[in-house]
């Protein structure tokens, strides 16, 4: 993996969540998606989150099958340990969560010398300030717009603060940080989502539950661009 880091222009990026997939037919469900920016994996444990979905030998398959690049989203404890592995199997991007990482500077570093995007995910609850000194060292914050564990939820406007102080500590020092929303992402979120400085738009059902995947995705594409900063 060489270049992952600066393959893809910064812009309204639309991630459709696989999580809204049938996973019986992954790889063509994948294949519908295909008009999109990159694919959206999520990862989970039943320990940090309450929800079992796919470990690492089906997401070194996705990303063998997948025309996107992968956007791995490890809601799992000890993300020091297992996070390489992800980047070692191919994921363009691995983003781990503030709450369950020991120590989110080695683990980006690490992320790096392996080929890969670093991201830092923080939940609804979770304040940005102690998080904003690493940015320097990270290629995307993701702000949780539901509380993370299942697909379907309602996006949570309280959220939007945090996303605009992330937005603006970025601005400040001037780096090149991608922002990312997930959860409750749809036509009616996104413009709001992209005026408050998100970049990055993790979408499953919007996308998924549409009759017209690439015209869903082109639409919140064109809903969001407008507003990204």
């Amino acid at each position: 993996m060489t270049g992952v880091r600066e393959t893809v222009p910064v812009d309204a990026l639309i991630a459709p969540s696989i999580l809204s997939a049938d996973y019986v037919n992954l790889e063509a469900e994948i294949g519908r998606v295909a008009a999109a920016d990159w694919l959206h994996v999520d990862v989970m444990d039943n320990h940090f989150v309450p929800n079992l979905t796919i470990g690492p030998p089906v997401v070194e398959r996705v990303v063998e099958v997948s025309p996107l690049p992968v956007d791995a989203h490890l809601m799992i404890t000890d993300p020091d340990r297992w996070a390489p592995w992800y980047a070692e199997a191919g994921c363009a991007s691995v983003t781990f969560h503030a709450e369950a990482v020991h120590d989110a500077r080695a683990l980006a570093r690490e992320l790096h010398r392996l080929g890969a995007r670093a991201g830092l995910a923080l939940k609804p609850d979770t304040d940005a300030e102690p998080w904003l000194d690493l940015l320097p060292d990270l290629d995307m914050v993701l702000v949780m717009t539901v509380e993370p564990g299942f697909g379907g939820q309602e996006f949570l406007d309280r959220v939007l603060p945090k996303v605009r102080r992330v937005r603006q500590a970025i601005s400040a020092a001037n780096l090149d940080v991608w922002v990312q929303v997930d959860g409750g992402v749809s036509t009616s979120t996104i413009e709001r989502a992209a005026e408050a400085g998100a970049n990055v738009f993790v979408a499953g059902t919007a996308v998924y539950g549409a009759d017209d995947v690439a015209a869903a995705v082109a639409q919140l594409r064109e809903l969001a661009a407008p507003h990204v900063h």
